[in-house]
């Protein structure tokens, strides 16, 4: 494993310290409550709080314990910024491909096959090893701890574009928009997915609630009642069908799939639900994989050697969490992807 980068620049780092006064508006206010209204965006409410435990905030020169405190008018309040911690995974040299980056975010284009958070069995060579690495001291911190800031997630074996927070203020808006779904916000994310079988209308949607599977590792369509049961809503727009009218060789189709919701495996469950599965996915195409056999041999051997599920997150679109313009990122399908998909374009 790569060294960490830049190891020992905290060693020498004096932390710094904010200093307050109260003002007419503060009189009765909690201690809390006025900071986080003083230093947002860079401090959550929470954060503060932590910090007030941590012995970090004075008023008066005299340590507070308290976060509900009440203030006077005139009461010189200190807040002793620690400097962030390392983070516990370590940085690696790990190639990234970057398609914006600034003091705030970084956007990648994610290889399939890289795992984004150390996790059992992958405590090293993620995105987030590599992002360490890359970013360095320019990570600020989130939640006091200098990492990258993971507002939303891709599947190992799922290419494209992601959006990782550098700072606790973009970490915390960012967070908010994904979990909101873009229904309030700019937010849209689409991927495409090379599916068995053509579906029967060139638009679609489907609205499922998710939830365990009898394999922990996987999710299924549950009943809404179910207390596991998650909300969940893929959009789908047919792109271009492959083997259609034809009965000797088996139909696929490249289809379009836009998120209403984020839960984990949507679109790969929700595609098996109406029938057509993803061409590659172990966990959700197992009883499609015969399909490979009404293949003509150029074709039937490349789908069998392909070792992932077929889908690439093409588009991301946010609004950026300091500027508040929109920001539209795409990533075309990665090299093998794109050769499994021209075969079937040449059935």
């Amino acid at each position: 494993m790569a060294a960490p980068d830049n190891e020992d620049t905290d060693e020498f780092i004096e932390p710094v310290t904010i200093a307050l006064e109260a003002g007419q508006e503060a009189a009765g206010q909690r201690l809390d409550q006025w900071l986080a209204a003083r230093l947002a965006p860079d401090l959550s409410r929470n954060r503060i709080q932590a910090l007030i435990k941590q012995g970090a905030v004075r008023i008066g020169g005299s340590l507070v314990d308290e976060a509900k405190r009440k203030l006077a008018v005139g009461d010189h309040v200190s807040v002793d910024m620690p400097e962030p911690e390392p983070a516990e995974p370590l940085g690696e040299d790990i190639p990234l491909d970057i398609l914006y980056e600034d003091d705030a975010l970084i956007v990648i284009d994610k290889p399939a096959g890289l795992v984004v958070h150390p996790g059992a069995g992958n405590w090293t060579g993620t995105l987030v090893n590599a992002l360490i690495h890359h970013c360095g001291a320019s990570l600020s911190g989130i939640g006091g701890v200098r990492r990258p800031g993971i507002v939303h997630r891709l599947d190992k074996d799922t290419s494209g574009v992601m959006v990782v927070a550098k700072t606790d203020h973009a970490h915390r808006v960012l967070s908010e928009a994904f979990a909101d779904h873009g229904r309030t916000g700019d937010l849209a994310r689409a991927y495409v997915a090379l599916v068995w079988g053509i579906p029967e209308r060139a638009m679609g949607t489907v609205d499922a609630a998710l939830g365990r599977h009898a394999d922990r590792v996987r999710r299924a369509v549950v009943p809404e009642h179910r207390d596991d049961a998650r909300h969940a809503v893929t959009h789908f727009t047919v792109e271009e069908r492959f083997g259609e009218g034809q009965q000797k060789f088996a139909s696929a189709s490249l289809v379009e799939c836009r998120l209403e919701t984020g839960r984990t495996h949507q679109i790969r469950v929700h595609m098996a639900h109406i029938g057509h599965p993803l061409i590659g996915d172990p966990d959700y195409g197992q009883a499609f994989r015969t399909k490979a056999n009404r293949l003509p041999d150029p074709l039937k051997a490349k789908v069998a050697a392909f070792p992932r599920q077929a889908l690439h997150a093409r588009l991301l679109e946010f609004s950026h969490p300091d500027t508040h313009l929109t920001m539209t990122f795409e990533a075309p399908m990665p090299g093998d992807m794109e050769e499994l998909v021209g075969g079937f374009r040449n059935l």
